[in-house]
Order: structure tokens, then sequence, then C-alpha cells
């Protein structure tokens, strides 16, 4: 059958279409934007150490910016359903530039949990991976793995960000890096966004054959042939045990375990011995390899999600636990070595877990299916980053957030292996025209 650029978004003729332009500054967007977001995991240590703060009420802004992100990525999913995107996402620029620079008046606690637990978190729901996936995919349809893959590295590229990040910080000040990075994203994205960001032209498609949920195929019926049939709407989803599945395993994964590395993992190699410009190179480290991981996922739309997941789950786990053998700075090839492995595990689940849910709940209310799984990752996020920074409070070790972060990996492999996508969407992306 003939497909044409438009509906594939593949070049054509040498020349890009404009679906890659489209995917291209999401890219930039999900890069540079939650670059913002996560340079958190930098600025922690600097905040703590000049306001006095513990570590566990700093690192509540963190948990609150990702829970306030959570609640609204539904409703964002619905406002780029109904409205135009480059708009909804121009305006999520100005809210997360405009939030993230005021951070550099911020002086009590209460200052943050408004600035960057409230108006950033606004402004990242509004550009984060629920509105840009409802954009883009469209454009895609016959490679979603590639389309998440590319996404997910743009998130991974904000963790290259963390040495440019503390140059900023060691050069101006943390007040005025807040101040410089919020401005220079806005002045950069905000015209891009509305030049390049459109919807996807509407397909002529055949019409689904819609299936009452009590006729949707149960767990010992042939399902692969009725699953696609179905027009799935957010309701119809939540009632199968398939999404509650890749929920939790969002909630294990990209929750927890990702919230805890990005949130953390400076503040342990600066107590661990190595400078702050060390501590923020091998987080860079960790950044690189998590953005390969991500562009790696994209050959699950030939393997299928679970054999691509779940060998990334276990390199995840094992690079995991060699954080309990690092006592000092004396064997620096062990912290690059767990950046690299860990890095590159964990930049594989994302865009194969948000691939998954595309292929099986894909259709007209996917935007708000979509939020509601970010939902569940950011549910996570906002526990894991203060529960970590209370326990080290309690305790004075990182030894129990080891704990969660390899228990979390454990869950989340274990989920995916019960939910079984291949046998409902065995490499869906190829079979729906």
């Amino acid at each position: 059958m003939h497909t044409s650029a438009g509906e594939t978004g593949l070049p054509r003729n040498g020349r890009f279409t404009r679906g890659w332009i489209v995917l291209t500054v999401a890219f930039l967007v999900m890069g540079f934007g939650f670059a913002l977001r996560n340079s958190f995991s930098v600025f922690y240590p600097e905040i703590v150490e000049d306001l006095g703060w513990t570590r566990g009420n700093t690192a509540a802004m963190f948990s609150l910016s990702i829970l306030v992100y959570g609640l609204l990525s539904p409703v964002v999913g619905s406002l780029v359903d109904r409205f135009k995107p480059q708009l909804v996402v121009a305006l999520g620029i100005v809210v997360l530039g405009g939030g993230f620079a005021l951070c550099g008046f911020g002086s009590r606690e209460w200052h943050f949990y408004m600035l960057f637990g409230g108006v950033v978190a606004l402004g990242t729901s509004m550009i984060g991976i629920t509105p840009l996936a409802s954009i883009v995919v469209p454009w895609f349809q016959r490679n979603r793995g590639m389309v998440f893959g590319v996404l997910a590295a743009g998130f991974g590229v904000s963790l290259v960000s963390a040495s440019g990040v503390q140059y900023l910080i060691s050069t101006y000040g943390w007040q005025n890096a807040y101040f410089i990075a919020g401005l220079a994203f806005m002045a950069v994205m905000v015209p891009l966004v509305l030049a390049f960001i459109r919807r996807a032209p509407r397909r002529a498609v055949p019409a689904a054959e819609v299936i009452k949920p009590t006729d949707m195929p149960s767990a010992g019926q042939p399902v692969v042939q009725g699953w696609h049939s179905i027009q799935w709407t957010f309701g119809r989803a939540i009632r199968t045990p398939q999404f509650w599945m890749l929920w939790l395993a969002g909630f294990c994964q990209i929750g927890v375990a990702e919230k805890i590395a990005i949130a953390h993992q400076v503040y342990f190699f600066r107590d661990a011995g190595y400078t702050p410009m060390a501590a923020a190179a091998i987080y860079s480290v960790f950044g690189i390899a998590f953005v390969i991981g991500n562009l790696s996922s994209s050959v699950s739309d030939r393997l299928g999600r679970e054999r691509v997941y779940l060998p990334a789950c276990v390199l995840s786990i094992a690079a995991a636990s060699m954080l309990f053998l690092v006592r000092d700075a004396s064997q620096p090839w062990m912290a690059y070595l767990f950046a690299v492995a860990f890095g590159y595990g964990i930049g594989v689940l994302p865009p194969v877990l948000f691939a998954t849910v595309a292929d099986l709940f894909h259709g007209k209310s996917y935007g708000a299916i979509q939020g509601m799984m970010v939902l569940g990752i950011s549910s996570g996020g906002a526990i894991s980053p203060w529960l970590s920074g209370h326990l080290f409070d309690v305790t004075g070790s990182y030894t129990p957030m080891l704990y969660i972060l390899v228990g979390s990996l454990i869950g989340c492999g274990l989920l995916v292996q019960m939910a079984r996508p291949s046998r409902l969407s065995p490499v869906a992306s190829r079979d729906v025209r």
C-alpha cells in the first residue's frame, strides 16, 4: 500500500518533511526545558549549604514539582487535543522559564515550594512528554519506538547540561544562574515553537469496530485479533489490568528509580569525596549514556517491547548495585562505569514503556491516557526524592536510598513481564495502518 511522506513523517527526495521538523523542535523543547527542572541536582547542594536547610526539606521542592507536573498532565493532554498545540507549548515555555528565573530571588523554603514546586511544574507539564507525544506521534504512525526514543533523548540531553549549570553557578552564583538560564530558555524556544510546531493533518482511516467494555477480550482469549478493533477511550483503558500494570511500572521505573538518580546522584558522589565539578561531570556522563540508551530503544520497533525492556532493566539493576561499593573517590573508574551502564540501561526503559502504552491504547483519547500514565510516574517522583533526602537526614547514609533504587527496578521489570504487551500487540506500530 502506498504511503505518503506526510503520513509517516519519513523524508522524501532527500528533504525533511514537516513531521521531522516538528520532531526536531519537540526534541529541543524537551532538552532545554527539562534541563531547567533537572538542574535541581546541581543546585541542590548549593542551596543546602548556602541557606542551611536539611536535605529532606530541600528535596521536597523537587518532589512537589514532580507531583504537580503529574496532576496537571491529564489536563494538559486534553488542552493539546482541543487547542492549537504551538500556543499551549509556547505558553508553557514562558511559565517554565519565568518561574525558574524567579527562583533566583528565593530565600525561604516556601518561595521555592511556590516557584519551583508550583510555577515551574505548571510550565513543565505544558512542554512535557504528554503534550509533545500527542503532537508528534500522529506524524509517525509506524515508528512509535523511534519517536519516543528521540523525545526521551531530549530529556537525556537535559542531564548532560549539569556541567554547564555548574559552570554558571561557579562563575555567577546560584541565584544569577537561575535568572540567566530561565530567560535564555524563553528567548530561544518561544520563536521556534510558534514557527514550527503544528498538529499532523488528519488521515482518512477505516473506522474501527466499536466494542463494548464487556466485550473486551479476557485473559484466556486470543486477544491480538480483537485488541486493535477497540476504540480506546480513557474509561476503557483504565478498566484493563494491562493499563494498571504499566502504570505501576512507570511509578517504579521513572517515578522512583529515575527521579532518585536525578535528584541525589551529584550529592551522593560529593559525599563520597568528589569535587563539585567532578560530581557534575559524572552526572553528565550519565546523561550522555542515557541519551544513547534512549536512541537505542528504537530497536523495540523490530524486536518487540519486552525483548528490549527486560535486558535493559537487568543492566540497570546491576549498575545500581555497584553504588553499594562506592566508599570514597579513590576508584573513579567505578563511578564512571556506573554512569555509563546505569545511564544506558535506564535510558532504554522510558521510550519502550511509552511506546508500549501507545501500542496498546492509541486513538483519539491518547492524550488523556498518556497524561494518566504520567500522573502515575509523577506520583512515584513526588515521593522518592523527598524520602531519599529524609532517610539521609535520619540515618546519615544513602544506603536506604540504594535499596529503594534497586527494589523499584526489580518491580518494574516484573510488572512489564506480567503485562506481556507483545501478546496483545506484537510490535503493533507495524500492524496499524
